[in-house]
């Protein structure tokens, strides 16, 4: 067992995006792999819960980078435990170049769900030693306060700071290739639903300096949601909010901070 779990990967030509760079969903993936590898390591995996029909599932995601990895460059992406409750485990990431030239960080939150009643079984029954936790803070901030948004302005909630949608919504219903193990919606594929929000000429000329996701309910096959969009005046900010359109109820608040190239 050890408290910072790292792996070295190779980046293929197919493995990148149309700027022949590591792609988000790809550095996504890579995250949720190797913090399920630490896991497994640690005796804490899904493996270990499969009796108790558990498993773990993110709550916050937070990805900050300076730049991205190029097509052919080799990147170490290491992990290890930020902090542990008996509610939910923080984690972290540190991506960097294989001569040590730090590409960026991530951190997330995560929860045990029970995977046949989808409710949240907390994680009292884990028995981690505190060696493993190795409680350094990544170099960069919390997530924000996320706010709603709503289409027309005349009705927006000002006690809430809510913001008012700069696009008309975007509507989609998820589909078999968008669920994951659990059945509902896999993280990348909400990752892939707002980069495609962006033009290719708006990824040509920027990249995303920082990504910032906090899930708050399932999203599940054939569901029908609405992204709104809130671009902040004069700056590469943008705000998400995914709800389902049958009830209105919030799924997720997203804040994607674009960089000029």
């Amino acid at each position: 067992m050890k408290p910072i779990y790292s792996e070295i990967y190779f980046l293929s030509a197919g493995e990148t995006n149309a700027e022949q760079e590591m792609s988000l969903p790809l550095l996504v993936t890579k995250l949720i792999d190797i913090a399920t590898a630490h896991a497994n390591s640690l005796g804490i995996g899904n493996p270990s819960m499969s009796h108790m029909n558990a498993g773990w599932v993110l709550s916050r995601l937070t990805v900050e980078m300076l730049y991205y990895p190029k097509v052919n460059d080799t990147y170490k992406i290491s992990t290890w435990i930020e902090s542990f409750n008996r509610h939910f485990s923080e984690r972290a990431f540190k991506i960097e170049s294989s001569d040590g030239k730090v590409f960026g960080y991530a951190r997330s939150v995560w929860m045990v769900m029970d995977t046949i009643a989808h409710t949240n079984v907390g994680l009292s029954h884990f028995s981690l030693p505190e060696e493993m936790i190795a409680g350094t803070q990544p170099p960069i901030s919390r997530q924000q306060r996320h706010v709603p948004i709503v289409e027309n302005v005349l009705s927006v909630d000002k006690s809430k700071g809510a913001l008012t949608a700069t696009h008309p919504p975007f509507i989609y219903k998820f589909k078999y290739c968008d669920l994951d193990s659990y059945r509902h919606v896999n993280t990348v594929r909400y990752v892939v639903l707002l980069l495609n929000r962006f033009s290719l000429e708006e990824h040509d000329v920027s990249f995303v300096k920082r990504l910032e996701l906090s899930f708050l309910h399932e999203a599940k096959y054939g569901m029908e949601t609405s992204l709104l969009r809130s671009d902040e005046p004069d700056t590469l900010l943008s705000f998400f909010q995914l709800s389902d359109t049958e009830d209105n109820t919030p799924l997720f608040f997203a804040r994607l901070l674009r960089e000029k190239r």
